[in-house]
């Protein structure tokens, strides 16, 4: 007993230690200004898209309907960044003039954007109504959605929405095509759409008809260089860090490490932050480069879990089918076989089965982000094929399966 209580002791002592010079090791001023969504105000490196959303726009401050916008990059490009800060100056400049209203939606977040009803049970709820989560008809959603943009006072609504491939990828395009025919059935009031997407391939993903209705204009936001990354790591961490914190080399590192990853500015920064974060657990001065090694470790295990825990269901699946291969076969496996394995698990979750084509597009997918890695091979005979092995590092394969498993109830 004497034992057990001299350890806690000494436990609990350390731990009053840590907590006690928490202020004292402290190398930020204001993290928040390394988060992804801080809104830093001056923009860097992104004068002309901005200034081209803006000019796309402008209409609305007559009372006219803009042209619907689709914007495109890869993560971290600025995208949202921009648009919410050309969003902000319109709503500064119409401000008590009952002419346009504009509203946000991440169609990444679970429970919010993955069927059409809780789309627009969502967009109900921000223009001041309410409706269930679930129970009633789609179609009694949509009237409802009709019926309080009927009660708006403004003659104008822009709805921005934020990862709209996601939304697209989980419940197809149907959505899309109601909100752009919705301007043919409302007389006082006109809707915009602006999709920001990281996928390129986006508009080949939809309907013609969806295509047709959307007249949309596109943006693309190139990767930033790794100059200009550097410019906006230097920005950020002289106003997040402490003086005199962040040795010679660190935000050049950085910045290489996120150039090579597409030109990625929230890899970058939460690179930055992450390395401050754990050379403050250290109890270190400064944040070296080693510090910067660390990190990228770190965010590469953590960016692949939360890959598998926030794709669609689909995606889960074959997935899983790889993991479930990979275990039997000991090695390289073949889009045959996933894609057999992967009818068994939708009939064994009762969900529907995708065609062959559409499995070999998610594969290519899982490819481009670091999941599989695939190459093509001759069959001879047998004609090509692409042979596939997974890429998921070993320390975090157990988490991964935990992961899908609980997420497909298997």
């Amino acid at each position: 007993m004497f034992i057990l209580w001299n350890y806690k002791k000494v436990k609990m002592g350390a731990v009053d230690e840590i907590f006690d010079s928490i202020g004292e090791r402290s190398l930020f001023r204001n993290k928040q200004i390394l988060q992804y969504n801080y809104n830093p105000g001056d923009i860097l490196h992104r004068d002309e898209q901005i200034e081209l959303i803006a000019s796309i726009l402008a209409p609305c401050l007559l009372g006219e309907k803009p042209s619907n916008l689709f914007i495109y990059g890869k993560t971290g490009t600025g995208k949202t960044l921009s648009i919410q800060h050309v969003a902000g100056e319109l709503k500064k400049r119409t401000e008590g003039l009952n002419i346009l209203r504009i509203e946000y939606l991440n169609c990444k977040l679970k429970k919010v954007a993955d069927t059409e009803y809780r789309i627009f049970a969502e967009l109900i709820k921000k223009l001041g109504g309410d409706v269930p989560v679930t129970g009633l008809p789609t179609d009694e959603v949509y009237r409802r959605f009709i019926d309080e943009l009927g009660k708006m006072d403004e003659k104008l609504f822009i709805l921005i929405l934020d990862e709209i491939d996601q939304a697209v990828k989980k419940i197809s395009d149907n959505f899309l095509y109601n909100l752009t025919r919705l301007n043919s059935e409302l007389d006082n009031i006109q809707i915009c759409v602006v999709g920001v997407s990281n996928d390129l391939r986006f508009l080949d993903m939809i309907d013609q008809r969806v295509k047709s209705s959307l007249s949309e204009e596109e943006l693309v936001f190139p990767p930033y260089n790794a100059l200009q990354l550097q410019d906006i790591l230097k920005k950020r961490a002289d106003e997040s860090f402490k003086p005199n914190v962040v040795n010679d080399g660190v935000i050049a590192k950085c910045a290489a490490f996120a150039a090579r990853e597409h030109g990625d500015a929230r890899r970058a920064l939460d690179l930055l932050r992450v390395a401050g974060e754990l050379a403050e657990r250290e109890a270190n001065k400064k944040i070296r480069i080693e510090h910067i090694d660390s990190a990228n470790n770190k965010i590469e295990r953590d960016k692949i879990l939360d890959i598998i825990e926030t794709e669609p269901k689909q995606f889960q699946l074959v997935l899983h089918s790889i993991f479930l291969l990979s275990e039997k076969n000991n090695g390289a496996i073949f889009t045959g076989d996933v894609y057999m394995y992967y009818q068994e698990l939708c009939r064994k979750v009762k969900c529907d089965i995708l065609t062959q084509r559409r499995v070999s597009d998610i594969l290519a997918e899982f490819d481009m982000l670091g999941l599989i890695n695939a190459r093509v091979i001759s069959k001879g005979r047998q004609g090509r094929m692409r042979e596939i092995k997974l890429a998921i590092p070993e320390n975090i394969v157990k988490k991964s399966k935990e992961i899908l498993v609980d997420s497909l109830g298997l």
